[in-house]
């Protein structure tokens, strides 16, 4: 598939851009329509083990049979970053079958939630994903390092742009996380924005990269997917840990030209003093960068990061570009190509001041809806605008981030729902109750931190704090762990029985303002 952006011309591509989808439309046809013998993907485990179109072409045909998936049935990829990861998207795809990417620190919770509310029969995981999968006897779980017999070419089913591809959960502020639903289209609506952020990629020599695992719309659709259908080869290297020293020796190894960083591991790599010439493009997401961060980038790399924005039902709908305007710090960047981004008042009414960031309905990467959530879908929109749930101010067309308007927690690049966070405390026999919020942290802008209130009998200690933090590691999810613990004789809550968590951010902020806490973390 060709670049959607032929040149840098921003205003230019903003006139003259408009969505065009064919009727028959599949996403894996898109990412293996390649020379066979061209570099689809680059797995590094130690060394570097190109993949080419053809090999992964294979590979997605032999697991399209193993399958044996009818239309719409959702399976799940319980996987990191690999060829056989992007494969199994690919044969679900093929097979007119909807993949739900699972993400491989989840705990048992975490996991049940998802394949219990996408109803999943099947999941395509890994040796050490089946061991996870062990409490759910009934699924039908698929290794491919197990071994497939070889097949014949898979005939790719007849899909068009607004059939079912796959489902990618959200952080969820209210209640549990909610499925965004996808069409076919969404891998087209996110290549402009890509394209943007990476200064025109897809030129001679661009290789891609990302640190952000593949289980969520930052990895997989802001790197691996619109990689393999722009034909720049992908790197496949997930790490266990972020490493600085690895990150310079991977991109030695792998050739690497483009990266998309979240901001915590370029605040690492700033931390270690890290410098790595010889990139062509850097792009960062997830939360703004400040002035500071920027002109650190521009030491390091020789060149300007540019920033996107999006959110997991409409990804990719701004962005900066240095090849085709000046990045204006404290600015997100312009709209893409395809996109109009506006920001509403209470009424709804679109205003040259604050208010909610919104984009109009018909934007190529927005989602169908939530699954099986029609409520949450009607409640997503006002009118002609998808609400992105964050404010925001538009000057001079650049798009400037002021904050959220809901409780997501930011941290390390990860947005997390503190509802799910809740639940998983309340499980504990100790706690009677529990509210959870992000507080601001230098390194990772928030962690997340759990205020509780304990059952009678129960006595506040360190012990009983590492013993929470241990469960809900444990039960949640790896990267989402409350940090910090705080116990409180009872909880800020309104009439209705909500907690006030605008109240525990001061309560936070407060903490911050009176010096370091010796809460345990």
């Amino acid at each position: 598939m060709s670049r959607l952006l032929s040149h840098a011309d921003h205003d230019r591509l903003r006139a003259e851009f408009r969505w065009q989808f064919s009727a028959r439309l599949n996403m894996a046809d898109q990412c293996l329509a390649h020379d066979p013998a061209a570099v689809a993907i680059i797995e590094h485990d130690g060394n570097p083990h190109p993949v080419s179109f053809g090999e992964l072409k294979a590979m997605t045909d032999r697991l399209a049979h193993a399958l044996q998936s009818s239309r719409g049935d959702r399976v799940g990829i319980l996987r990191t970053q690999s060829a056989w990861t992007a494969a199994a998207h690919l044969a679900i795809w093929k097979s007119a079958a909807t993949s739900v990417p699972l993400f491989k620190l989840f705990g048992p919770e975490a996991l049940e939630l998802r394949l219990r509310d996408a109803g999943i029969g099947t999941v395509i995981t890994d040796p050490d994903g089946r061991a996870m999968l062990e409490p759910f006897p009934d699924l039908r779980v698929i290794v491919p390092e197990d071994g497939i017999p070889e097949a014949a070419p898979f005939q790719t089913r007849q899909t068009g742009p607004d059939d079912p591809a796959i489902i990618i959960y959200t952080s969820g502020t209210t209640g549990a996380p909610k499925g965004a639903l996808h069409g076919h289209r969404v891998l087209t609506g996110h290549l402009p924005g890509v394209e943007m952020s990476h200064d025109l990629l897809g030129q001679p020599g661009d290789v891609i990269w990302t640190p952000a695992d593949w289980a969520w719309i930052g990895g997989l659709f802001d790197v691996a997917m619109p990689g393999l259908a722009l034909g720049v080869p992908v790197v496949a290297a997930r790490m266990p840990k972020f490493d600085p020293a690895a990150v310079a020796a991977l991109i030695r190894d792998c050739g690497i030209r483009n990266i998309f960083f979240p901001p915590t591991a370029l605040k690492m790599l700033k931390a270690a003093d890290m410098e790595l010439p010889g990139l062509r493009s850097v792009a960062s997401g997830g939360e703004p960068l400040g002035t500071e961060m920027l002109d650190w980038g521009r030491r390091a790399f020789g060149l300007t990061i540019n920033e996107f924005y999006g959110q997991t039902e409409c990804n990719m709908v701004a962005a900066s570009s240095g090849a085709m305007f000046p990045v204006r710090p404290g600015a997100i960047g312009k709209a893409a190509p395809g996109f109009d981004l506006a920001v509403l008042d209470t009424d709804g009414q679109v205003t040259d001041g604050e208010g909610d960031i919104a984009i109009r309905r018909g934007a190529g990467s927005m989602m169908l809806g939530y699954w099986q959530n029609p409520q949450a879908t009607a409640a997503k929109f006002r009118g002609d605008w998808m609400v992105t749930g964050d404010r925001g101010v538009i000057e001079d067309g650049y798009v400037r981030f002021v904050g959220r308007d809901d409780d997501v927690i930011t941290s390390a690049g990860y947005r997390i729902g503190p509802s799910e966070i809740e639940d998983c405390l309340l499980r504990h026999p100790a706690v009677a109750q529990a509210g959870v919020i992000g507080k601001p942290d230098p390194l990772r802008t928030e962690i997340v931190k759990a205020y509780v209130v304990l059952r009678p009998g129960r006595a506040p200690s360190a012990e009983l704090a590492a013993e929470l933090q241990a469960h809900a590691r444990r039960q949640s999810a790896a990267h989402s762990y409350p940090r910090e613990i705080a116990f409180l004789d009872a909880l800020p809550m309104t009439v209705t029985g909500k907690v006030m968590r605008r109240e525990l951010r001061k309560l936070a902020q407060a903490e911050i303002d009176a010096g370091p806490s010796e809460t345990p973390s």
